[in-house]
């Protein structure tokens, strides 16, 4: 039998069939049209599942579950979507609107919990029983996973990782907080950082990488002119990795995970990342003088993520 992985975001909706091996063998995709209401959006993702089924020669016989990733506070024992700012819901009974449009069962979670479990089942976590998922993208996101169970709290908005503070009355963050993680170690905040040390650094490359318009900084800026050998750019990329490594060694001192992935588009960095928190986190996490130790790695299934870890929540719930 096959599996149906939905990933709802506020641009795309991806679809994908799933087999047995976590491979995902068709696709198909709708436009999102957010905001707009829920029985439309629930239409799209309808026809973007029978594209995939016909894309694959299947039909819904075929296929024993189908789950969904949703951006927002998600209530997967109701299918209520509390709130989610990208798709303009609030308190919305999608899963309910959603079965009658696809005519089968419907599994969903959050979207970031949904890509940890996809990175759990068929990338970077498999074989753990604990698994904690670090997205860095606009935002930092994530999920985490203990003893096979997805942390979801007591309303279903646990494992906010983004906004844990790691600097008392810092940088404000969109949540409202000061020195949140999410304001130091999203791409956001890199963006940010990247703009304070050029203004301090007049001859830096970075000037010339981004044309002397400082508006067209990106997460990638400073990193290149790292490897052009810019010490300005060193410097963003080193206080970057100095805010990342202590939001991760945070992360790894309150679950312990067998594996903590790092994934979104400043993960791309790979080794120019991972050289600098692992260390860091190696000596100042609380269990260094223990014999198993949490694993670091990037990320391995970039957005397939989403799809085959929906297409797994019915095993979790």
């Amino acid at each position: 039998m096959y599996r149906v992985g939905i990933d709802l975001g506020g641009t795309n909706i991806a679809v994908g069939i799933v087999d047995d091996n976590n491979n995902i063998i068709a696709r198909a995709t709708e436009k999102t049209n957010a905001p707009r209401p829920c029985e439309e959006i629930c239409e799209s993702i309808s026809i973007a599942v029978n594209n995939a089924l016909k894309n694959a020669n299947l039909t819904l016989d075929d296929v024993s579950s189908i789950g969904a990733g949703i951006p927002g506070t998600v209530n997967p024992e109701t299918g209520v979507i509390g709130f989610s700012n990208n798709l303009g819901f609030s308190d919305v009974p999608l899963t309910e609107i959603l079965e009658k449009k696809v005519g089968k069962k419907i599994f969903i979670d959050n979207d970031a919990n949904a890509a940890a479990l996809g990175e759990m089942i068929a990338g970077a976590g498999k074989d753990a029983k604990s698994f904690v998922a670090v997205t860095l993208g606009t935002g930092v996101g994530g999920g985490t996973i203990i003893d096979g169970k997805m942390l979801l709290g007591s309303n279903f908005a646990g494992g906010e990782l983004g906004h844990t503070v790691i600097e008392v009355d810092g940088a404000e963050c969109t949540c409202g907080r000061r020195g949140c993680f999410e304001a130091y170690s999203s791409a956001t905040g890199l963006i940010r950082i990247t703009k304070e040390v050029m203004m301090k650094n007049n001859d830096s490359k970075m000037w010339e990488l981004v044309g002397d318009d400082i508006t067209c900084v990106s997460g990638k800026t400073a990193f290149d002119a790292m490897r052009l050998g810019d010490k300005a750019g060193t410097e963003v990329v080193d206080i970057y990795c100095k805010y990342l490594a202590c939001g991760i060694t945070n992360i790894v001192n309150v679950f312990q995970p067998d594996v903590l992935c790092i994934g979104g588009g400043v993960s791309r960095e790979g080794d120019n990342i991972l050289s600098r928190i692992v260390p860091v986190v190696e000596r100042e996490r609380f269990s260094k003088n223990i014999e198993k130790q949490t694993v670091i790695k990037t990320a391995e299934l970039g957005n397939d993520a989403g799809i085959i870890g929906a297409a797994s929540l019915s095993n979790l719930y």
